[in-house]
């Protein structure tokens, strides 16, 4: 049993989002749907969710509107390849924006991070000026591109 659970919440669209997400990553499944109970307000309306990202659990919540997402924390995605790098990056900025340096805001707000394996080794390589020019070349980019940080890291 993992001890740690990422909780997302959402003003109303915890079920739209689990099935959104779902729908993107493979070995994914709905855990269990809590609806509000007979007599509350909410009655049958979704209140909480239950699911798993290729194995890795969350939740999402119907909140309400007091809390927005932000910056401040994401999910990051590891790719293999430029194949998985453009389909993550496609699939997540739809109804989304594009950000900077790997980084983007899904349609609900959700800020995630859509990295190639490359990108850390490179950027961690021992010959600075090399990883300085991976940096210098991830700077300009939205979605990472593995050849021009490889060509970069070339020089």
């Amino acid at each position: 049993m993992q001890k740690i659970t990422t909780c997302l919440w959402f003003d109303g669209q915890a079920e739209e989002a689990m099935n959104h997400y779902i729908s993107i990553f493979k070995n994914s499944k709905v855990l269990s749907v809590l609806r509000w109970p007979e007599g509350h307000a909410n009655e049958g309306k979704v209140l909480m969710t239950s699911f798993e990202l290729d194995g890795v659990p969350f939740q999402a919540l119907n909140g309400g509107p007091n809390f927005k997402f932000n910056e401040a924390m994401s999910q990051s995605i590891d790719c293999k390849t430029q194949e998985e790098v453009d389909y993550f990056w496609e699939r997540l900025t739809e109804g989304g924006e594009p950000g900077p340096c790997s980084w983007l805001k899904d349609k609900f707000g959700v800020s995630w991070q859509v990295v190639p394996e490359q990108l850390p080794r490179l950027l961690q390589d021992p010959d600075r000026a090399k990883a300085g020019r991976v940096m210098s070349a991830m700077m300009q980019m939205g979605k990472i591109e593995i050849a021009k940080i490889e060509e970069a890291a070339r020089g």
